[in-house]
């Protein structure tokens, strides 16, 4: 081993640390007030319980050799000095957690470096012992793990908010790193709610819901089973105390009054499937408290009508005779249509693998059967943690652990794409959703994504770029919108242009976290790109109207600007000014040779005033900086008008438009003088409303007419008028007003149409 010449030093590293003043000091407050506070309100619990290593070195022993479990114990002793004279609120010495949360990592077979972490979690945090001592003694691998579980008490952050979310984002992007931090701090989390009833309600009430919101999902993502559903009871009842107690209440009545009838079935089953030559192990279940409980919820029922809340898992030698089984009981029992789940075809998300079937028993009662094999039977119940990727370095990984994978590397993605921790905890919460849809690439390859996911989320998990250059989506062969939901089974297919880019609305459609975030840093990206250039663009502007030269940009005068505005470059203050958060006219003003200072709003109007000769060329292809106006539609040739919006930039607006005159009444200061340029952008859209005879072949000769006439129907929709006419709704792409003349000009000689009026707004 490599660092066994600092185990063997560890005794001279222990009394080191008794010397340490700072150490021993802390240890005298805390022996000097602890116990008394904890006899007060637990009775002499405090000096009557002792802390046993005996029944965690019993378990090692199984699976470590010697040396390691000498390892261990180096590590309990030292979290032992560094814990003396604390203790937790039940009263107990507070080394009595840390063995407890090795006792249940010992219990998935961790390896000596998980356990030597997990004995010492918490040392870090609450006694200040270095991560390069534990380095020293231990390890860099334990050291890492350590920080990664600690929290970050010490740092200064504006709100508890924010400090939990960046404790949860150090945590998850050190489980990216190395899934045993996880491990490690869902014991943790799963020890301190076993032993929640030593707080008051409202403490209960809020570790319950953060437990509930973070740690059950990924313990249920990384198909740690047995901890997702305990987890889940515990939360239950410290958030729901009287409905917990009065829902095991009537659980206990129920398993009582039910125990004829699954005697009955347990032993129809023993018989039957050694009749057909299967050696199975049968064993009877109940459903979570939780999981009844949210069945009640959502089936709006009563316990009395909840009848499925017993079932049988059988586990059998191999996989053929899962299948098997599952027909020996579907020939004594009729099964519930649409209650059979094949999970083993097709696993979910977090690896599980099973066969589910609903039957009608003896009475009419319906009971679940589940059938796997015994190695399904540990990844369902362990997850991750039963196929321990630190046992050999040249292990195979299965199809769980490379899920686990891909799912922990898409953290660092996310990481690389957010900034903001309160946004990465956001993206994260997404992809926790245990539920999941399974659809096919073109290629024939399975793919899970969250349950309401859409074609934009599948191009993002695809890659990136198909992700940013999605136009248009099929399903099964069949043209549907982005914003489509999709269903298990669909076979998807992206259609891609190098033009495209993504838009904000597509936010409202995403489900997945990567695809969230990869949206957001592209349209932060985009926008601000777009914005310095349009931003330059006005400013340059200015500076002509004011017959001022233009800066170059190592000009000092930017620095000085920057400073006084509160800026922290050039390119920030044009993008301010694309963005219509600064004025381009005050701005150059700045640049003058008397470089008089104009902050006032009315010195601002008077500079626009001055320069409403001098209209802004647009183009229609200048991206997020430059927005036409959704009220109106403009297109090139119509008379059009710009107002300055804070935080979006420019709005094109139709002369015409009410809202754009309503709105230059009550703010002209921020409206400017906008014309076409001559190389405008093509396809703008714009819709008509078509009346027509409601004939047979209309709609196809007004479809022919409109492609003759180098147009694109975007969406079209028909509102019925009368039995014989209907009114169609057309949204078409149109390069210019003149176009659009010509389209309707060519549809017009349809005999059937009786009127076009193009809608603007």
């Amino acid at each position: 081993m490599a660092f066994s010449g600092f185990r063997d030093a560890s005794s001279g590293f222990i009394a080191a640390l008794r010397k340490r003043p700072r150490l021993r000091r802390r240890r005298a407050r805390k022996a000097a007030a602890t116990p008394a506070a904890a006899n007060t309100s637990n009775g002499n619990a405090a000096t009557t319980t002792i802390a046993s290593l005996a029944p965690l070195v019993g378990i090692i022993s199984e699976y470590l050799d010697e040396q390691d479990i000498n390892h261990v114990k180096n590590a309990w002793r030292l979290a032992d000095e560094a814990h003396l004279g604390q203790f937790r609120a039940t009263g107990e010495p507070y080394i009595t957690h840390p063995i407890a949360v090795t006792e249940i990592c010992a219990g998935w077979k961790l390896d000596a470096d998980s356990l030597c972490a997990a004995l010492l979690h918490d040392v870090i945090e609450d006694q200040d012992v270095s991560k390069q001592e534990i380095a020293e003694q231990f390890g860099t691998d334990v050291a890492e793990i350590v920080d990664g579980v600690s929290k970050l008490e010490r740092l200064e952050f504006a709100t508890k908010a924010e400090q939990q979310a960046e404790s949860f984002r150090k945590m998850l992007l050190a489980m990216a790193r190395d899934v045993r931090v996880i491990l490690i701090k869902l014991a943790d989390r799963l020890h301190n709610m076993r032993t929640l009833g030593a707080v008051g309600p409202d403490k209960r009430r809020r570790v319950a819901r953060e437990t509930m919101d973070i740690y059950t999902p990924i313990a249920h993502r990384l198909g740690l089973n047995a901890v997702y559903r305990e987890l889940q009871d515990l939360c239950f009842e410290a958030m729901y105390p009287n409905r917990y107690h009065v829902l095991n209440k009537a659980m206990l009545a129920a398993r009582g009054n039910r125990r004829e009838v699954l005697g009955k079935i347990s032993e129809t089953i023993m018989a039957a499937l050694p009749a057909a030559g299967i050696e199975a192990e049968v064993s009877g279940r109940e459903k979570s408290l939780f999981g009844i409980y949210k069945k009640m919820l959502a089936q709006k029922k009563s316990f009395s009508e909840v009848l499925d809340i017993y079932g049988f898992r059988v586990i059998v030698h191999t996989l053929s005779e899962c299948y098997l089984a599952l027909g020996t009981l579907h020939q004594i029992y009729r099964p519930v249509p649409g209650k059979f789940k094949d999970y083993i075809a097709i696993p979910k998300l977090n690896g599980y693998q099973s066969l589910h079937t609903t039957v009608v028993g003896p009475y009419g009662t319906p009971v679940e059967f589940q059938f796997r094999t015994r190695e399904m039977d540990r990844v369902a119940e362990e997850g991750v943690a039963s196929h321990w990727l630190y046992k050999d370095d040249d292990v195979t990984l299965n199809d769980l652990q490379k899920q686990t994978h891909q799912w922990l590397q898409s953290l660092l993605d996310i990481q690389s794409q957010t900034g903001d921790s309160g946004e990465f905890l956001e993206h994260v919460k997404v992809d926790l959703f245990p539920d999941a849809v399974y659809v096919f690439t073109p290629k024939g390859k399975i793919l899970s994504l969250p349950r309401g996911a859409t074609p934009i989320d599948f191009a993002y998990a695809i890659h990136t770029d198909v992700g940013n250059q999605a136009v248009a989506s099929r399903i099964n062969g069949d043209f549907v919108p982005l914003r489509t939901e999709l269903k298990s089974g669909d076979a998807i297919e992206i259609i891609t242009s190098p033009a495209a880019r993504p838009s904000a609305k597509w936010l409202n459609h995403v489900r997945t976290g990567r695809a969230r975030s990869e949206i957001r840093h592209y349209l932060r990206t985009v926008k601000s790109e777009e914005s310095i250039a349009f931003g330059a663009r006005l400013l340059n502007q200015a500076f002509d109207q004011l017959g001022l030269p233009h800066p170059g940009d190592d000009d000092p005068t930017w620095s000085k600007l920057a400073k006084s505005s509160g800026a922290e470059s050039r390119e920030e203050i044009l993008a301010d000014i694309g963005l219509g958060k600064r004025l381009a006219a005050v701005v150059a003003r700045r640049f003058a040779p008397d470089n008089p200072i104009m902050a006032t709003t009315a010195a601002a109007v008077d500079e626009i005033t001055a320069n409403r000769n001098a209209p802004i060329q647009i183009q229609g292809n200048e991206g997020q900086a430059v927005q036409l106006a959704t009220c109106c539609g403009p297109l090139p040739g119509d008379a059009i008008i710009g107002g300055i919006r804070f935080g979006h930039g420019l709005v094109v607006h139709m002369e015409e438009c009410a809202q754009a005159q309503r709105q230059r009444a009550r703010e002209p200061e921020r409206w400017v003088p906008v014309m076409w340029a001559t190389n405008t952008a093509r396809h703008f859209s714009t819709r008509l409303d078509i009346t027509t005879i409601n004939e047979r072949g209309v709609l196809g000769r007004l479809a022919a007419e409109i492609s003759a006439a180098d147009s694109n129907i975007v969406q079209l929709s028909m509102q019925d008028e009368a039995a014989a006419a209907a009114v169609l709704h057309v949204t078409l792409q149109v390069d210019s007003r003149n176009h659009l003349a010509q389209v309707i000009r060519a549809i017009r000689h349809i005999p059937q149409i009786q009127k076009i009026v193009r809608v603007k707004g």
